[in-house]
Formats: structure tokens, sequence, C-alpha cells
């Protein structure tokens, strides 16, 4: 089952009450948000200065909504095909403390992540855009495409943000796993 939209104010979510219910489930059992980088914590551009050094834009809602989610008690990780100094420097400043980059498997990088946090795959959230992403989001509990995502991966996550990588969609996920928390019965 796949919702397109967002939350509106106060937490609705868009699509059927059918749909939204089973978002609003799929939201509510998360323990763990695992984000992809390039193209979801940010929005993909690659700036390289003169000297080979790589810089990233990262958006402040989407980190402020990370923060909110720690502190609703889901933890939250990276999960990156690249590596950069960036990366562990913005993972650093939200607290981030499961940080994974370079994987070239993202899904036994998941699988090993899970396994060290003592976690179920159905318990884990993820949050990606291009094909690398593919086989975690076939693995988790609740999988979310940008809203700028290739076509295989929207087709493949339950929920499509309406806010592009790097410019609110992880802010937009964060809004939706915690208004689906608050509702609980």
């Amino acid at each position: 089952m796949r919702v397109r939209g967002s939350p509106a104010k106060g937490g609705a979510i868009r699509g059927s009450s059918t749909k939204g219910g089973a978002i609003r489930n799929r939201a509510r059992s998360i323990r763990l948000a695992v984000f992809d980088v390039d193209g979801v914590l940010t929005d993909g551009t690659l700036y390289i200065g003169p000297s080979g050094e790589a810089f990233k834009a990262f958006n402040i809602l989407d980190g402020h909504g990370v923060k909110m989610l720690q502190s609703a008690g889901v933890a939250t990780a990276i999960l990156s095909g690249r590596e950069s100094e960036a990366v562990r420097r913005r993972a650093a400043e939200l607290g981030i403390a499961t940080v994974v980059e370079g994987a070239g498997d993202k899904l036994a990088a998941f699988e090993k992540m899970i396994t060290g946090l003592g976690l179920d795959a159905l318990a884990c959230a993820y949050v990606g855009d291009d094909l690398p992403d593919l086989p975690v989001m076939q693995r988790c509990g609740f999988a979310v495409a940008v809203a700028n995502a290739v076509d295989a991966v929207k087709s493949a996550a339950h929920y499509v943000t309406r806010a592009s990588g790097g410019r609110g969609a992880v802010r937009e996920f964060c809004d939706l796993v915690l208004a689906a928390r608050e509702s609980r019965g």
C-alpha cells in the first residue's frame, strides 16, 4: 500500500482513511529511522572545491526533525554509499550515533546495523531516493521515497513525500512519524 502526499497541519495524512491508517500504523511502529544522505539529507548536489574537497548543503528543518524524532525515542542512523567528512560532522551535530558510509551493498550494511542494534527490520524506516536504496526499502517496515526520487524507488515506497530531498523531505517524514505516535489510542 502506497500513499503520496504529506501530513497536513495537525498530522493528518492525505489519502483515504484506509491508506492513511496503514501508513499511520507503519509510522507508529518505527524504532529506528535510517536516512540515505545524497538526495535525501541533501538535494544531491555535490560541490567540488579547487583542492578536491566536497561540499554538501543540509537543510536545517530536516535536522530539527531528526532531533525531534530522537527526543521522542526513535533512534536515527545514516546509511550512505559515499564517505564524507561533511556527513560525519553533520551526524555529530545531530547526535546520530550510527553512521555507515562507503556501503557498496546497502542491504548487507543495513542487516549488520540492525543486528548490532538488536532490531527487527520491520521496526525500521528507510528514506531513500535512488536504485542502491531499493533493497533496504524492500526489507524495512516503512519505506519512504523523497519526491524527486527515481520512479522505481517511488514505486517501492509505502510513502512518497511532497518535499524533495534536501528541501524538507526528512522533516516531512519526521512529522509524519511523530504525528502517528501522538495519535495512539
